[in-house]
């Protein structure tokens, strides 16, 4: 299994907290802020080749700043 250190996340685009890729039982990958909890969607993988993929995949979706937050109202 490959680490993602290559892969560059920027800052939340919430509260600017550090943001981690995390991965869910081995079947999905999704980016989620350490400090305030937005996270992007989660996105299944099959393989290492489609693990790797859906990782830049989402820190392209979280550089941009497409997260869901889980602040009231939101």
């Amino acid at each position: 299994m490959h680490d993602f250190d290559d892969i560059e996340l920027f800052d939340c685009p919430r509260c600017h907290g550090p943001g981690l890729i995390q991965e869910e039982n081995g079947w999905c990958l999704y980016v989620e802020c350490l400090d305030c909890g937005c996270h992007t969607a989660e996105l299944p993988f099959h393989n290492e080749e489609e693990r790797q993929a859906v990782a830049r995949h989402l820190a392209t979706t979280w550089n941009l700043g497409k997260v869901v937050s889980p602040a009231i109202g939101e």
